[in-house]
């Protein structure tokens, strides 16, 4: 009688759990699946005339979208509307600008920007850890609350978790790391689940947590065509007077010039950032 009871709730159990799995491939059926794009396009890259303002910067600074090239004091960068123009002020390499009174000798030099053409990373497959992503953009959640909600359901073992021991939230996603070993790739293998988030049902997918090294970068000069750097510029006149003088010179056709787009201007004493973005950005 014993076992025959024993039976019967083993029996039980494993329709409940069946319900469960098919409950989640419907589930499963519903949710969209992501794409996730990943474009190295080559950009010509043009002032958009932001400037930072800062006593000490960095080296440049090279991102995905936009390169920080640093201004030293009693400099300006000069950006025309066509290339042609600023070929022409470079073939000239000292300018003598008039102002009342005095003359200002500055140089002008054409400005490199250093790009990143190629990188090697090595990278290695976390086996503890998860990384869970494809959030909605309307959720409405803090960062406690996510986590708290995503540790929820991916802590109980009907889902196909485990305990979590480490939770962060990433650029794009979050990483759960689990303490028994075989619970990463048992959800790497189910993929995507409907996850209960606030008041709604969000299907999120969920991929190998890889870990990534830098062993090889390269990077080379590529030139900003519509822009020169103006350097050696005394201190002798107030920054948006000086930006005044240096556009009606750069924009005549006598020196060579043309239509000027942006002056930045770095007096003596001080630095700052120049931030180019592609065309497109």
């Amino acid at each position: 009688m014993s076992a025959l009871q024993a039976l019967q709730e083993e029996q039980a159990r494993l329709k409940i759990r069946l319900q469960e799995l098919q409950e989640l491939q419907r589930n499963l059926r519903d949710c969209p699946q992501d794409k996730v794009p990943f474009p190295v396009p080559e950009s010509p890259l043009v002032f958009r005339g932001h400037f930072q303002e800062g006593k000490a910067t960095a080296k440049s600074v090279v991102s995905h979208v936009r390169i920080c090239y640093p201004l030293p004091g009693g400099s300006a960068l000069v950006t025309f509307d066509d290339p042609n123009v600023a070929k022409q002020v470079l073939q000239q390499k000292e300018h003598q600008i008039n102002v009342e009174g005095f003359r200002l000798r500055v140089q002008v030099q054409p400005l490199e920007l250093p790009v990143l053409t190629s990188i090697q990373v090595s990278s290695r497959k976390n086996d503890q850890r998860v990384l869970v992503s494809g959030f909605p953009a309307e959720l409405k959640l803090s960062e406690e609350e996510l986590l708290d909600k995503l540790e929820i359901f991916f802590g109980k073992t009907k889902n196909g978790g485990g305990d979590v021991e480490m939770r962060e939230l990433l650029q794009g996603g979050v990483m759960l790391g689990f303490t028994e070993d075989g619970v990463a790739q048992h959800l790497c293998q189910m993929g995507q689940f409907t996850v209960p988030l606030g008041k709604q049902q969000s299907c999120l997918t969920v991929s190998p947590y890889m870990s990534g090294k830098i062993q090889k970068a390269e990077v080379r000069p590529q030139p900003v065509p519509q822009s020169v750097l103006v350097l050696n510029i005394p201190d002798v006149l107030d920054s948006p007077e000086l930006q005044d003088i240096l556009e009606i010179h750069f924009q005549k056709p006598t020196r060579g010039g043309g239509e000027v787009e942006a002056v930045t201007v770095v007096p003596p004493g001080q630095r700052g950032l120049a931030v180019f973005t592609s065309k497109s950005g």
